[in-house]
This record gives structure tokens, C-alpha cells and sequence, in this order.
């Protein structure tokens, strides 16, 4: 007698059912075996199969960073439930004192064949999750570090983790990405039978520095890379950071105060703002800002709208940036125009905490150093002469790009980091790292753009899609589409020009479409 229809559908699908639940119940079977797997100056603690939405993202201070959607590799505003997947843990001790913890997030269906590496922030000391998660809902494999060390503990805390402790600094510059990105290659080909096709680093601040240190010491770990604000050189950078404090404080009896800061940025973004900048908060190309602080001099009598001669002085100090006194070499550039406002924190003399734990702990190993007996000349070298071989990147990438590797540079306009000492570098770069360079690598300047997210331009773009697309199908980055979102709502696009070029609304249509506007090479 021959079945209903129906009945023969149902008998199929149940089949098909069990197929999928084998499959499954195989997939988690080869996650567990992955705990007694071998790995090189490693232990696996943890290796489990995770069901879908049911990973309790974890909270530390990058995992709240990470959840906003600037900070997004795959540019959207939120993640959602996570995808079943394979969750290892392992800590790592290539040095008797080395603390290194990784995760390496293996999807159990619909692996894309790569690895995303995702960067840190900071001081590093916890892993961006969210960052995994948006990778790994993408079909990747994803993989993170704590750098080393646990910045939920008081001696974690900042840079406190490098005092006496030189092994656990090396893990940090990058001994800690290295092998975590040399492990999750290892634990991907045990797991799936095959090696990953590619491998991709995305991180911003640290997270970019990271990824100059991944090119430059281990040219073959990564097929491409975005490196968003990389504080490079270190040392240099971070003497910038402390500079705006230094010179405030010693000139306390010029009376600059957050009030006339706040007074000079809205006059510089007055008289170098396009009418749309203006309107949207922001200079759109602050390196062709022809505004200068003498400008707002007083006439007569100070008052609230105007400087006095020494704030003046002050303005174009803190413009310039810290500067050799024996050389006369800018150090690293000042605030660039427009952000005069940041420094506002610094208006009574203080440090700023990352860079002033970069000189008292990792480079003097010394708690009690006075940053304020700081000497431009010989406190700067001295401390480049300790960690610039750990820390710096040079121009040379040669080796990254004669394999045919992509890097993605990009920073903010509002960023306290001033984009010129990018600009800079990226110059070099393409001086130094031969014709492939000039194939391989692209500079965005993001107008309106924070230290890698927020302010009021286009903070969010899909970096992760972007670098497949270059890598995989030689989709050169020219013009990228970001969007502005708040409270989950695109509120705004506007297109990101590879450097030198600028956008340029097109003279007609929506300000806040993309479309409306045109990628342009502005000479001044």
C-alpha cells in the first residue's frame, strides 16, 4: 500500500533531523577532544561547545568598549545571539613568567574557511568578546588575548603589570598575538581537517598598533590587516599625551581654562568648517585649516571671546606639539584644529594616566618617577632607546606586502591622536616599502571621528568586509560608506576618502546621504 504524501515529507524530515542532530553531537564530540590537545608552552582549560544564544557575554572594561558600534569589525550597531559554536580556552607561558590567556571561537556550522584576530585597547589586560562574536556570526573563526596579564587585579591595573616583570612586557608588545594567532591556526586545522584560506587582524588603537607589529615581525600571520589610531612610535606618542598637562601646568598663570578652550575650537571650526561641516560639528580636512590663534587676540581688556597674548603663545604650543629643545624636532603633533577642546582636562596640570604608567612603569620601572622634571630631549630618547625596539614599527614592510598582504590604516579628525603623524607615516610607508605598498595600503582620514568611535561624524563601517573583499576579490578601498547611528538608527552616511582625498558634498541632494557627495583631492 503506498504512504500518503504527507506521511513520506514527515519521514524525511525526521530523517534530515537526525542527520543535522549527528552532525552536531559529532561537532561537539571534536570540540571536547580538543582539550587533550597539544599545543607548544600551553595548556587548554577550557574547550566546549556552545548552543545558540546561550554564551553569557562576559563584562570587563573592552567588552563594554567593544559593544559600541564604531568600535564593531562588521560595522552594525549591535550583536545578537551567538551562533553554536566551539569555545577553547588556553593559557600560555612561552617564559617562566609569562600569564598568557587566549580564546580561539570555532563556529560549529557554516565556517567560512578564516580567521579574524582581533585586537586590544589600551592597556590591554581583558578580551574584546563583542569584537569575537561579530566575527563569528560573519562564518569566522575568532581568536583574542588578554596581552598577558589581568587588569581586573591591582597589579594588572594600567601598566603596573610591566614593573619588574620584562617577560610580561615582551608578551605584551607581542609575543601574546604572535602565538595566540599561531595557536588558533593550529587548533582550526585540528578541528576542521584543514587549514584556514585566510587570516585577518582588525583592531583600533593598541588594537592598530598591534596589527603595525603583526606586519612588521610576522609578515606571514596575516593576510590582511586593519589598523585603526596605531599610537606609532609609542614613546613619542605618549609624550604628546603627557604634553598639553606639562605645559598647562607650568604656565598656570597664563589662566588658560576650559572655557577659553572650548572659545578657540568653535572659532577654529567657524572659520575652517564647510557650510555642512559646520552645521554637522565638524572640520571636515583640519590638515587645511589656515586658522590660527592670533586671531582671537584681545584688542584691549580680556575678556570671554578673546585671548591674551601668553594663551596665545600657549595655542600655538600646544598646536605644534612637544618639541626637542636640542634638535628642534617635533616629537609627535599636537592637537590638531578644531579639537582644542579636548584639552580641557588638562587646563590644572595633569597627566594623562595611560601615557604617564607607559614612563613610570614600562620604561623607568620606576612608581615614583616625576613626570613633571620631564626633559624633551633626553627623557623621550631615553625611553625610545628602551622600548622603541619592543614597541615601534618602522616603515619598512616590504616582506608584508611583497606577499600580496593588504593594510587598511585609518584614524579619526577628532581623535586626540592628531591624524598628521599618520599621514606622515603612511608617506613613509610608501616611500620604504617598495611598489607593493602603493598596491597594498590605503589611508582614511574620518572627519568628525573620536580615538576610533563616537563624535559627531560616520564612526561605523563594515572593516571586516572590507579587507575580505580587497583580499579575496581585489576590491581596492577608494571610497567606503559610514554610517552615523543613534540609539541603533542610521541617522547619517557619508562617504570616507582613501587619503588625499576628501569628500565634498556634490552641491545638491540629502546632506546626510552618501550619496550626495563626491571623493575630491583638495591643494592648498
Amino acid at each position: 500500500m503506498k504512504q500518503p504524501r504527507s506521511t513520506s515529507r514527515r519521514a524525511v524530515a525526521i530523517g534530515l533531523l537526525a542527520l543535522a542532530m549527528a552532525a552536531q553531537a559529532r561537532a561537539e564530540d571534536t570540540c571536547s577532544a580538543l582539550a587533550a590537545r597539544a599545543l607548544p608552552d600551553a595548556t587548554i582549560t577550557v574547550a566546549e561547545a556552545i548552543a545558540p544564544g546561550q554564551y553569557p557575554m562576559p563584562e570587563n572594561p573592552l567588552t563594554r568598549l567593544a559593544s559600541f558600534s564604531g568600535m564593531n569589525p562588521a560595522g552594525r550597531p549591535a550583536v545578537g545571539p551567538n551562533p553554536a559554536f566551539c569555545r577553547v580556552a588556553a593559557t600560555l607561558r612561552p617564559s617562566s613568567d609569562s600569564d598568557i590567556k587566549i580564546e580561539v571561537w570555532l563556529p560549529l556550522n557554516g565556517w567560512n574557511g578564516k580567521l579574524l584576530g582581533v585586537g586590544s585597547f589600551g592597556w590591554g589586560g581583558a578580551m574584546m568578546y563583542p569584537a569575537m562574536l561579530a566575527g563569528l556570526e560573519q562564518g569566522y573563526a575568532t581568536a583574542a588575548t588578554d596581552t598577558g596579564h589581568d587588569s581586573s587585579t591591582e597589579e594588572g591595573k594600567g601598566g603596573q603589570f610591566a614593573l619588574g616583570h620584562p617577560e610580561k612586557l615582551i608578551d605584551y608588545a607581542w609575543r601574546a598575538d604572535h602565538l595566540m594567532t599561531v595557536h588558533a591556526k593550529e587548533l582550526i586545522k585540528a578541528y576542521y581537517g584543514k587549514p584556514a584560506s585566510r587570516a585577518y587582524w582588525i583592531g583600533c588603537s593598541l588594537g592598530g598598533l598591534e596589527g603595525l607589529i603583526e606586519a612588521r615581525r610576522f609578515p606571514d600571520d596575516y593576510d590582511g590587516i586593519v589598523a585603526g589610531a596605531p599610537p606609532n612610535p609609542l614613546v613619542k606618542f605618549n609624550a604628546a599625551q603627557l604634553w598639553p598637562g606639562w605645559l598647562l601646568g607650568r604656565h598656570r598663570d597664563v589662566n588658560m581654562t576650559k572655557a577659553k578652550l572650548e572659545m578657540v575650537s568653535k572659532a577654529a571650526l567657524k572659520a575652517c568648517a564647510t557650510p555642512i561641516g559646520l552645521k554637522q560639528g565638524f572640520i571636515d580636512d583640519p590638515q587645511h585649516c589656515d586658522f590660527e590663534p592670533e586671531q582671537l587676540q584681545c584688542k584691549g581688556t580680556e575678556t570671554a571671546d578673546c585671548l591674551t597674548a601668553g594663551q596665545v603663545e600657549l595655542m600655538k604650543q600646544l598646536y605644534r606639539g612637544p618639541i626637542n629643545p636640542r634638535t628642534g624636532e617635533v616629537i609627535f603633533p599636537g592637537v590638531a584644529k578644531g579639537n582644542e577642546n579636548l584639552l580641557g582636562d588638562f587646563v590644572d596640570g595633569q597627566a594623562f594616566p595611560v601615557a604617564l604608567d607607559l614612563f613610570k612603569y614600562a620604561a623607568f620601572q620606576d612608581p615614583d618617577w616625576d613626570w613633571t622634571t620631564m626633559d624633551w630631549d633626553k627623557t623621550v630618547n631615553e625611553a625610545v632607546n628602551r622600548l622603541g625596539p619592543l614597541l615601534h614599527v618602522d616603515s619598512n614592510l616590504t616582506a608584508f606586502f611583497d606577499r600580496g598582504a593588504k593594510l587598511l590604516l585609518y584614524v579619526g579628525w577628532n581623535d586626540f591622536h592628531n591624524g598628521q603623524e599618520l599621514i606622515d607615516y603612511y608617506q613613509s610607508l610608501l616611500r620604504d616599502s617598495g611598489k607593493a605598498a602603493r598596491a597594498s595600503a590605503r589611508l582614511f582620514l574620518i572627519p568628525g571621528m573620536g580615538h576610533c568611535y563616537g563624535g559627531a561624524g560616520c564612526d561605523t563601517f563594515d572593516k571586516l568586509a572590507i579587507i575580505d573583499n580587497w583580499v579575496e576579490h581585489g576590491v581596492v578601498p577608494q571610497r567606503i560608506v559610514a554610517s552615523k547611528i543613534e540609539d541603533g538608527k542610521v541617522v547619517r552616511t557619508r562617504p570616507l576618502c582613501a587619503w588625499p582625498q576628501v569628500a565634498r558634498y556634490a552641491g545638491k541632494g540629502d546632506i546626510d546621504n552618501a550619496d550626495s557627495y563626491a571623493c575630491v583631492e583638495v591643494t592648498q
